[in-house]
């Protein structure tokens, strides 16, 4: 992320979704989408429009031949979370589904905000490509068939990290003693350190949606309060780990020290996932 950019996130947050300098007055939001490659929360500023029920974003990246970051990593993964000042002063943060507008309904959305904002048609004049406008969907949690969707997911994913998790143990306890990560080695080869990473990735991807949802969750179920930070804490803590884990692995840690580190991260993410089924389950699906 360019300081650039950091800086006016923090001014955003901190001041109530309103930033000065070159975007003083102008409609923003934060949207964070997570990394197509590395499975990582990504925090973009994007000037947004509302139109209806949903927010609409533009990936001008300023007219520049290639789309944006944020725009790849939703096309991989359309579920993100957005940040918006309220009229209080306040910043809403809250699940959203993003769809890439299509045809027509492009043409028209580009259209109507070149004509609010010039700048976006010397966007789309300055490049070959035709920018996208993507419309941004607020996640319903009220709808109990969405609640039973969440839940049937939540399980699905844990059922996949645990599966991967005892891949990756099994993987490990094959190594031998003292080859490194990046060797390619018949020990610890390449290949199993790609394993360690994908699977730290999608580590990083799971808990960046559920935190997403869980602010969702709190409105909608305010007995789950507690809980939910806990789990939130117990997020934190696991991304230490994940983090501890992938300097092992760039440092050239011996297969024997990793195994341990990895035995320590599934630990910790069973107790987890197991807290998060036990209070999540039986509130968001309750004939389960």
């Amino acid at each position: 992320m360019s300081d650039f950019n950091q800086r006016v996130i923090e001014e955003f947050r901190a001041d109530g979704g309103r930033v000065g300098g070159m975007f003083e007055g102008a409609s923003l939001l934060l949207l964070t989408t997570t990394g197509a490659r590395g499975g990582r929360p990504h925090t973009t500023p994007a000037v947004c429009v509302r139109d209806g029920a949903r927010l609409l974003v533009f990936a001008s990246n300023a007219g520049g031949p290639r789309h944006p970051a944020w725009f790849h990593n939703l096309r991989a993964d359309p579920h993100v979370t957005v940040e918006l000042g309220t009229p209080e002063g306040t910043v809403e943060r809250f699940a959203a589904r993003a769809v890439v507008t299509e045809g027509e309904e492009r043409d028209r959305l580009y259209a109507e905000q070149s004509a609010r904002d010039p700048a976006f048609a010397a966007y789309q004049a300055g490049t070959d490509r035709v920018i996208p406008v993507v419309a941004l969907h607020r996640v319903d949690l009220a709808d109990p068939a969405r609640q039973r969707a969440i839940a049937a997911h939540l399980v699905k994913v844990h059922d996949e990290l645990r599966a991967e998790l005892a891949a990756l143990r099994a993987d490990l306890a094959s190594a031998g003693p003292g080859a490194a990560p990046g060797s390619p080695g018949p020990t610890l080869g390449r290949g199993l350190a790609r394993h360690c990473l994908a699977f730290c990735g999608a580590l990083h991807a799971h808990h960046h949606h559920e935190d997403g949802v869980f602010d969702l969750l709190e409105a909608q179920l305010p007995h789950l309060a507690d809980a939910l930070e806990r789990m939130r804490r117990e997020h934190r803590v696991v991304a230490r780990t994940v983090g501890e884990l992938e300097a092992l692995l760039s440092s050239g840690a011996a297969p024997e020290t990793l195994r341990a580190e990895v035995d320590r991260l599934a630990t910790g993410l069973e107790e987890h996932f197991a807290y998060e089924e036990s209070q999540l389950l039986p509130a968001l699906a309750p004939e389960r």
